[in-house]
């Protein structure tokens, strides 16, 4: 299973244990709907931080492999100019 299955997996069942444990606690309605909107709001913070950080990480990832490979085009390419200046 993928990581971002097993991630998403949870997300939703965090999401519908909160609404479940807010609708089943003794409050007001207004009071509960708010209750539902802001662990709403909470939730989408924390994927929208949660999706940032995979995006930051994937970034880097890339930048890290396109210097690797930057650097391995320039060492090719030096030593072909080496052993075309050797005939």
């Amino acid at each position: 299973m993928s990581n971002g299955k097993i991630v998403w997996g949870v997300l939703a069942g965090i999401a519908a244990g909160t609404v479940l444990g807010v609708l089943i606690a003794p409050d007001k309605g207004a009071e509960t709907r708010r209750k539902i909107r802001q662990k709403g709001d909470d939730l989408v913070e924390g994927v929208r931080d949660g999706m940032t950080s995979m995006v930051d990480d994937v970034a880097n990832k890339f930048d890290k492999l396109r210097g690797k490979a930057r650097k391995t085009m320039n060492e090719a390419l030096a030593s072909t100019d080496n052993e075309h200046a050797d005939l």
